[in-house]
């Protein structure tokens, strides 16, 4: 039985300014931030490092993975997570204001922009994957502070104390996944990547850590996390989320245990 005591939800008006019939957003101002924190982290990064990454191409890199980023997250929701309704609604996909954006879709979005740049370059793409692992961490915090204003994506039903009420989602406290996700996957996994950093050259560390740590987060704060309501539980009692969380664990240890094993930085 959830517990009368908990949080008070701190509802905050999704629009940051009303400029006319235009609306700057707080999960929008998310976006903006994040990108800025990878441009600087990107930057200090290939500076200590002595990449051959000159401003320009830094900028041109982030346009590619700005635009990886956001078709692979739409593309991937729309295939995770509703593919029946966008298959019978396809001019539905580019309703992006709508909402629906996939992690792990833009994840893939960014991989393929980020090995796209790296042909047309000449540039080492596990070089492109390192810097990238660690300068989108920013992104994933203040993403998971947007969703939480926006009340969105939300946590299971609880009985502690920290419980909240959230718009939209019944008068029973929730778990305010958000927050956990913004902590686990955007502040501690920076810890651990910056750690990883400066203690090994070999290139293709980073990503991998990447995508075993965030993988691992990720899968057990699901337990946690509301299931979407047009999926609910796919296979054996977890969510979609935890099934490609899965896949993308196993694919950062596959990874990790190659470049240990392997004589190359």
């Amino acid at each position: 039985m959830p517990s009368t005591y908990y949080m008070r939800y701190p509802e905050i008006d999704p629009v940051l300014i009303h400029l006319g019939p235009l609306q700057l957003r707080w999960y929008g101002l998310m976006y903006i931030i994040g990108f800025i924190l990878a441009y600087i982290i990107v930057v200090k990064i290939s500076r200590h490092r002595h990449y051959d990454l000159s401003k320009t191409q830094i900028e041109d890199l982030l346009t590619y993975c700005v635009i990886g980023l956001i078709v692979g997250a739409r593309l991937g929701y729309c295939f995770f997570y509703n593919l029946g309704f966008y298959l019978a609604n396809p001019l539905k996909i580019f309703a992006v204001w709508e909402g629906g954006m996939s992690f792990h879709g833009g994840l893939i979005g960014l991989v393929l922009a980020g090995w796209l740049y790296s042909r047309l370059k000449q540039k080492r793409f596990l070089m492109l994957a390192d810097l990238g692992a660690i300068a989108a961490t920013p992104g994933l915090f203040f993403g998971r502070i947007g969703n939480f204003i926006n009340a969105e994506l939300y946590g299971r039903v609880t009985d502690m104390p920290w419980g909240m009420v959230f718009p939209g989602a019944g008068p029973i406290p929730r778990h305010p996944s958000q927050i956990y996700e913004a902590f686990f996957e955007g502040v501690l996994l920076f810890c651990i990547l910056y750690i990883i950093n400066i203690k090994t050259r070999t290139r293709g560390m980073l990503i991998a850590s990447f995508l075993l740590f965030y993988g691992v987060m990720r899968f057990f704060l699901e337990f946690l996390r509301q299931p979407d309501s047009q999926l609910g539980l796919v296979l054996g009692g977890l969510t979609m989320g935890q099934i490609l969380c899965v896949i993308m664990a196993i694919a950062g240890a596959s990874l990790l245990v190659c470049r240990l094993k392997s004589s190359t930085p």
